[in-house]
């Protein structure tokens, strides 16, 4: 593999994306949109310490800020005050 490691790496993530997709056909399908907004958030957290741990290089500044614009969007999607309609 690209970093010299075994293919084994590979199964933890495997797992975790089959848990979450699971995980996401439980959602109420009136907040689903709102879950994959959910799980933006978490991907690309769980993408920067993969890069940082696993692939050893630490995230730089412009990954730091764009990150946290898309957590931000992702808790306004999931956190806003909504009236019923």
């Amino acid at each position: 593999m690209r970093l010299g490691r075994s293919a084994w790496w590979i199964a933890p993530g495997m797992v975790s994306l089959a848990l979450f997709a699971f995980l996401l056909t439980r959602v109420d399908s009136d907040a689903a949109g709102r879950a994959y907004a959910a799980y933006g958030g978490v991907y690309i957290i769980a993408s920067l310490l993969w890069l940082w741990l696993v692939e050893n290089r630490a995230p730089d500044r412009w990954d730091m800020i764009g990150a946290t614009m898309c957590i931000v969007g992702a808790g306004v999607i999931l956190l806003a005050p909504r009236s019923a309609l």
